[in-house]
């Protein structure tokens, strides 16, 4: 639904591997460049981190333009190592919205202490 024109603060839910998919084609879209958008592993497993793929990452994170860029695309400051994207569906549809450019309508509040 959310390709064919919903806000992605209007979904109900929004799976980790939708989530993937929908920031992976809104940032290559918007910047036209590839971003890595992967899954987390273990305790980590329903988060997702964004950052420059692999061929792009110097000394063990990412170069100074390519944090510029992604925070510009976020509208966030961007660690060295990535973002981090929270296991949450509220975390979901606001970075779904942000990465697509829009204006996300979504409250995404840490849900731990």
């Amino acid at each position: 639904m959310i390709r064919k024109g919903m806000h992605p603060s209007e979904a109900t839910r929004i799976d980790v591997d939708e989530a993937i998919v929908l920031i992976r084609e809104a940032l290559r879209q918007r910047s036209g460049k590839s971003w890595s958008v992967k899954r987390g592993s273990g305790t980590g497993y329903g988060w997702i981190t964004v950052s420059a793929p692999p061929k792009r990452m110097v000394d063990y994170g990412m170069s100074e333009d390519d944090r510029a860029e992604l925070g510009r695309l976020f509208g966030k400051d961007v660690h060295c190592q990535g973002l981090k994207i929270p296991a949450d569906y509220a975390y979901r549809r606001h970075y779904v919205a942000l990465a697509m450019g829009l204006e996300s309508l979504t409250h995404a509040a840490p849900y731990w202490d």
